[in-house]
């Protein structure tokens, strides 16, 4: 038995009694299903609201109302310097120098924002590497840069094919692609997490291996931050983007953010600049010439949305008080549990896409019904009206997330007792 773990009702309940992270739960809202706390498993699509968001608000819309315009510059959080209230803490959860992160407009602004910067194709280097199966926003965003740039996707746009079981990208497809490709590649564009199947990728080993081949390296961190361990430091990528309505639990439509690492802080590439961007000590004179603010915060482009970010800056709290070390611990136990359940208990019915080791996934496992499509939009429908949330990705996908901040051991158990029932029902 893997880990000690047990299907039993008993050991569920005592695994998460000795969970050290369980008091956290109480910190965000569960909704209900007829009289009963949901099993939410959609994180890794919006994260369920932290209790002290909505206070955060409340403040902030008091302060407006009490001291209008003055409020930028009174108040506990004076506007004025709002976003730098979550740079310390953004840093903190993706591995980096609180100067090479932005909290600021959404993903997909973030990334084009960017690739005007570092994606600066020539005749000799013109392409863009992308996986198969990318998030259509990046696809779209990067097939848009290229051809905005006078150049033909079908020539400059290219897709590593999935090559393992499930499919997943192996190291040595995505290493030989670049190694193939890369005289020709002018920008890298990969996820940290594949949205998909949700296997982790290895952002260090790609960026030297890019880097190697003269290759800009940008990632998409939409279903990495704030889920597994990023040192976007260390990993020496040039840029990424990432949302914070998923695991940041941020809000629907929430402030993204965005890394542009160090030895970029006074770069003359070139940007599209708005005044926010302008360097802090000069931006109320007004002058005419833009001159950046070194680092990350050099693009941005206006002031940022204080209510918006007040529930970031929430939520970032409690990552920092939870400990992420200590989150992604219990990340790898509570999803290795949950594989653990399917492989003993429904194996018969279910493959899990998502990798098995655990450095190379967060905490989503991606579930194919083994037979048609109808069947896995079945046990979808099943588990709604059983009040589980998990979601669905075309064509067979349903991805399952027990987050560590607020899913429970009992949880995972109660949702493979209910994949357990719609299998039974079907053989009656």
């Amino acid at each position: 038995m893997k880990q000690g773990y047990s299907a039993t009702e008993e050991w569920a309940l005592a695994a998460d009694a000795s969970d050290p992270l369980a008091d956290f739960r109480a910190e965000f809202f569960v909704p209900s299903h007829e009289g009963r706390e949901i099993a939410y498993f959609c994180g890794n699509s919006l994260g369920l609201q932290p209790r002290a968001a909505r206070q955060a608000v409340i403040d902030e819309l008091d302060y407006w109302a009490k001291l209008a315009v003055e409020g930028h510059f009174r108040g506990r959080l004076p506007w004025l310097d709002y976003h730098e209230f979550v740079r310390d803490d953004l840093a903190y959860l993706t591995g980096s120098n609180p100067g090479e992160v932005v909290a600021m407009n959404t993903l997909s602004v973030n990334l084009h924002l960017l690739m005007v910067s570092f994606y600066r194709p020539t005749a000799e280097r013109p392409a863009i590497l992308i996986e198969k199966s990318a998030f259509p926003s990046d696809r779209y965003a990067v097939e848009a840069q290229v051809r905005f740039h006078g150049f033909d996707p079908a020539t400059a746009l290219i897709e590593i094919e999935p090559d393992q079981p499930g499919g997943t990208l192996s190291d040595e497809a995505i290493l030989r692609a670049i190694d193939e490709h890369g005289s020709r590649v002018a920008l890298v564009m990969l996820p940290g997490i594949q949205y998909l199947t949700g296997q982790a990728l290895d952002l260090a080993t790609i960026t030297r291996q890019a880097h190697a081949k003269g290759c800009i390296v940008g990632f998409d961190l939409a279903h990495a931050v704030g889920n597994i361990s990023l040192n976007l430091h260390d990993s020496g990528c040039d840029f990424a983007v990432w949302c914070s309505y998923k695991y940041l639990n941020s809000g629907p439509g929430a402030v993204a953010g965005a890394f542009v690492h160090e030895r970029h802080a006074h770069t003359d590439r070139p940007r599209f600049a708005g005044w926010w961007g302008h360097e802090k000590s000069t931006r109320f004179q007004m002058g005419p010439e833009f001159r950046p603010t070194p680092g990350a915060d050099g693009w941005q482009l206006s002031n940022p949305p204080i209510l918006a970010l007040a529930p970031l800056r929430i939520s970032l709290q409690v990552f920092r008080h939870a400990g992420f070390d200590t989150l992604r611990r219990k990340s790898e136990a509570l999803t290795g549990y949950l594989e653990w359940l399917i492989n003993e208990q429904v194996a018969d019915v279910l493959a899990i896409a998502t990798p098995a080791e655990p450095a190379r996934r967060g905490c989503q496992l991606s579930l194919r019904v083994k037979g048609p499509r109808d069947s896995g939009r079945s046990l979808f429908d099943h588990l709604q009206q059983d009040g589980i949330v998990v979601d669905w990705r075309e064509p067979d996908i349903i991805r399952a997330s027990p987050v560590p901040l607020y899913n429970r051991f009992m949880d995972c158990r109660r949702l493979v007792e209910s994949i357990r029932q719609w299998r039974d029902s079907r053989r009656d």
